[in-house]
């Protein structure tokens, strides 16, 4: 379902571009996004990451406030919460530059980027 302005997060993957060196999201690591309305929802895999899911709304231009967990590979489980803002490429692919921190662990923060699969 598309939202107003055309933004929408159905059926998307993404792929991280870049993180900070205390993330576990890595250029292995495939998001699959899906979109009802406000609601957005991801499944992710590879890498370090076993198995993760994320949950949030979506906002004003394509911004995303969401929770995350995920399974390492090592077995450990890992909760956060992210906030993303939205860059549609010049070729309609969106860009999502992130601002993240653990609610878990140390409660680390930092920055990622995920980019549309081609």
């Amino acid at each position: 379902m598309t939202e107003p302005g055309g933004i929408d997060y159905e059926g998307r993957v993404f792929v991280s571009i870049a993180n900070t060196e205390n993330g576990d999201v890595g250029d292995e690591t495939i998001f699959h996004y899906h979109q009802n309305g406000d609601l957005v929802w991801a499944d992710y895999a590879g890498g370090s990451v076993r198995k993760g899911h994320l949950l949030g709304t979506v906002g004003a231009a394509g911004a995303l406030a969401f929770t995350y967990h995920h399974v390492r590979t090592d077995g450990r489980q890992m909760t956060g919460e992210c906030q993303s803002t939205l860059t549609v490429l010049a070729d309609g692919r969106y860009r999502l530059d992130e601002d993240w921190r653990w609610t878990c662990g140390d409660g680390g923060r930092g920055r990622s980027t995920i980019e549309e699969k081609r």
